[in-house]
């Protein structure tokens, strides 16, 4: 039981290090990250560790890149749902080809 309390705390606090980390990013990075999540969260399975390994690799690119003054849209293409569903595991989904389609609208606010 202790193990698990500790796993649960400890990783509430590594999620609140990362959400401030990307609370720190450019707008634009801000913006996509936070919808890039949401669509995301949406095909975790289990404990969700899967998701949140992803969206550290995904907040590691985003802090490199926005340091070195690229946009997002440079980043991840004009195509946000395949930049994350290359990086989720493989699935199959009814909803998927519309949440594709809200994720993307992002990127054509932003374009």
């Amino acid at each position: 039981m202790n193990n698990i309390l500790t796993r649960l705390i400890g990783d509430k606090k590594d999620w609140k290090r990362m959400e401030a980390r990307a609370a720190e990013l450019p707008a634009d990075y801000r913006t996509v990250y936070s919808e890039m999540k949401n669509y995301m969260w949406r095909f975790t399975a289990g404990d969700g560790m899967d998701i949140v390994e992803i969206l550290r690799d995904i907040l590691d690119l985003f802090e490199t890149e926005a340091a070195a003054g690229r946009s997002v849209i440079d980043v991840t293409g004009p195509d946000l749902a395949a930049f994350c569903d290359a990086r989720l595991p493989e699935q199959q989904d009814v909803y998927r080809a519309k949440l594709r389609a809200n994720l993307n609208k992002v990127a054509d606010k932003l374009v």
